[in-house]
């Protein structure tokens, strides 16, 4: 079993910058693929960006835009969501999420509690 902690959230200004920690503790993530998922208040769960076990390949929604990086760490079994140029329609709740695939569907095995991001203009 695998438990996923996020942390690094928080209020920042209309285009501020905010770093997204996810730790993992229970197995290693090494052979995981790890994702962020955010869910905007009233709307269904959507994906941010993820990144393959292998650390080789990254996937990003398209309304990321360049403005968000994500970066795995498997010495810290800890995979990190850099995200700059932030805007108002960023505020949401943020999850890790990981799994054995990586992909823009929602069908990860284990999830984070959740950890809220507010962009304020």
């Amino acid at each position: 079993q695998v438990k996923l902690v996020e942390s690094g959230g928080g209020l920042v200004q209309v285009g501020g910058s905010l770093r997204l920690s996810c730790v993992a503790s229970g197995r290693t993530v090494s052979n995981l693929a790890m994702s962020w998922i955010r869910q905007i208040e009233g709307k269904e769960r959507e994906f941010v960006g993820g990144i393959s076990w292998t650390g080789g390949a990254t996937m990003y929604a398209d309304f990321v835009e360049g403005r968000f990086t994500v970066l795995r760490d498997d010495a810290k079994n800890t995979v990190n969501l850099q995200m700059n140029s932030l805007k108002p329609e960023d505020t949401a709740l943020y999850y890790c999420a990981a799994g054995p695939y990586l992909d823009f569907g929602l069908g990860y095995d284990y999830w984070g509690q959740g950890i809220q991001v507010t962009v304020s203009s």
